[in-house]
């Protein structure tokens, strides 16, 4: 059976599970270890059988955390050579596997496809982890809906998928200026529309689940992001992430 469990999500943390009863991984880790491993066992998720942690990009709410879990755990942190290298120092893993954007790791019976994506960081990736014949994707530090992203997401069955924020909100809020224009731009996040066109012109017609993740605090709202994608939930499940606690398990 096949688990998954968003651990942390948002400009605080992210941590993203993806297991079975023998083995898992976690997608980033931006959160603290004990905070990681305390909402673990909050979902009688077992860290025991963590095999891997697979960075997306050197970000403090990705990767803060990598370093002193896989020590802890005695287990290896996959990341690409740019993404490293472009680490803060003290968040440097020593134990370390390096990948290049587009190839696949094996870990037990998962398949982890890497593939690069448009973001504000050295070598952003994002991953589609292949268990038997599901796919779950890791969509989440979108700029712009690329067509790796595109491609990739129409493989998926299970979603973790970025819904950052609301343009009204963005635009009228209290960031600075050249702030707002990050998160809008190419390099920055995907907004609610822009993931709703996503989804709606790429999905896999399989899709069973899509857990919306990255929620801004600032510029959006749980309430406004289910308004946005409300005429897909006789489609599939439509779940939201927490940037506090950690998330539903699914079971599949």
């Amino acid at each position: 059976m096949l688990k998954i469990c968003a651990i942390a999500s948002g400009s605080n943390g992210n941590c993203y599970y993806v297991g079975n009863s023998e083995s898992a991984i976690l997608v980033d880790a931006g959160i603290s270890r004990k905070q990681i491993l305390l909402r673990m066992e909050q979902k009688n998720l077992n860290p025991s059988i963590l095999k891997a942690i697979f960075i997306s990009h050197e970000h403090h709410d990705h990767c803060c955390g990598a370093k002193v879990l896989s020590k802890k755990l005695g287990i290896p942190v996959y990341v690409t050579p740019n993404t490293f290298h472009n680490c803060w120092k003290p968040h440097r893993p020593a134990n370390t596997v390096f990948f290049n954007a587009g190839d696949t790791v094996k870990i037990g019976d998962f398949f982890i496809h890497t593939f690069s994506k448009k973001h504000d960081a050295a070598d952003p990736c994002s991953f589609r982890v292949e268990y038997k014949h599901t796919n779950v994707g890791v969509f989440t530090d979108i700029g712009e809906s690329c067509e790796n992203i595109k491609y990739q997401l129409n493989k998926c069955h299970i979603l973790f998928l970025e819904s950052n924020y609301d343009e009204e909100m963005l635009w009228n809020g209290k960031y600075p200026e050249h702030l707002k224009a990050r998160i809008d731009s190419e390099y920055g996040h995907l907004s609610n529309n822009q993931a709703k066109k996503l989804l709606e012109n790429h999905h896999n017609p399989s899709l069973k689940l899509v857990i919306l993740s990255h929620i801004s605090q600032e510029n959006n709202t749980p309430e406004l992001v289910l308004s946005v994608f409300e005429e897909f939930k006789n489609q599939f499940n439509i779940e939201i992430s927490n940037r506090h606690v950690a998330g539903e398990v699914f079971d599949f």
